[in-house]
């Protein structure tokens, strides 16, 4: 079976030049495209050099159809509007398309889940192993210790640079917690707390945004009682966890049906 033939877009960023080395890394993909936004310095340049992975001999471009020619999936860890224009073309084409993007609005995941119906999306807060596992263990502890003994309140960090709040993970995994309350996440999360603000409202769950430094990212999910406290955290020390992840799951998605689905479903957690 030859190669899945993959696409990174943001070739140029942090995540893009990981995501080229994981893509060299792994057996079964390779890497057939590099994409980067009109007038950035690296169009032109290999993308293999750029990540510190030898020369590829594929060059970084800013014509996205002509990256695209030939492809079997995108991945794509880029902006909300970028993520819902790139949906439409993989939907167009048939190519897998996964998803790290963050800070979507309902109306942009709408316009992906609908590109959906037509081709394969794997769209996930967070492609890691770990943070998968810890959403898993997240909703059986919400659905064991009910609101009336126990808040929630999820605390997460990263880097001066992230552009979105909360988190993708920490919503993630707020989401994990409500479906372990059995509650809708928007109608029933806080996100700021400023001044007099009362008491805390009964089955409320807490979102805590800290950002500064090179932190990857930190999360963890409180459980707080009287008298006691249960917490669950993670801490990504290395982007290369996401990009194995996101490869992982272009891979496990290629022969699929079409439709939406996430880490969980790749995981087969």
């Amino acid at each position: 079976m030859s190669a899945m033939k993959l696409v990174v877009l943001g070739a140029a960023g942090r995540m893009g030049r990981t995501l080229i080395t994981v893509i060299g890394e792994t057996e079964g993909a390779v890497l057939s495209g590099a994409v980067e936004r009109q007038g950035s310095e690296a169009i032109g340049q290999d993308a293999g050099m750029l990540a510190g992975a030898g020369t590829l001999g594929i060059t970084i471009t800013a014509d996205i159809d002509a990256a695209l020619e030939g492809a079997d999936g995108i991945i794509d860890f880029t902006a909300p509007d970028a993520s819902v224009a790139m949906a439409e073309r993989a939907a167009d084409r048939g190519l897998v398309h996964v998803v790290g993007t963050t800070g979507c609005s309902h109306e942009q995941d709408a316009a992906i889940a609908a590109c959906a119906e037509r081709t394969r999306i794997v769209k996930s807060g967070n492609m890691s192993l770990g943070v998968n596992l810890l959403a898993g263990l997240v909703e059986k502890a919400a659905r064991a210790l009910g609101p009336e003994a126990f808040d929630i309140e999820i605390l997460e960090m990263h880097h001066r640079h992230k552009v979105d709040a909360p988190s993708g993970t920490a919503l993630l995994l707020g989401e994990a917690a409500a479906r372990g309350r059995g509650i809708d996440l928007a109608a029933n999360s806080v996100r700021v707390r400023d001044g007099h603000t009362g008491p805390r409202p009964e089955g409320a769950i807490g979102f805590a945004t800290l950002r500064g430094g090179s932190v990857t990212g930190e999360h963890s999910v409180i459980l707080a009682g009287e008298g006691e406290r249960i917490e669950i955290s993670h801490l990504a020390t290395d982007r290369a966890i996401f990009a194995r992840g996101a490869v992982r799951a272009a891979l496990w998605a290629k022969d699929r049906s079409p439709g939406l689905y996430t880490m969980a479903d790749v995981l087969g957690l």
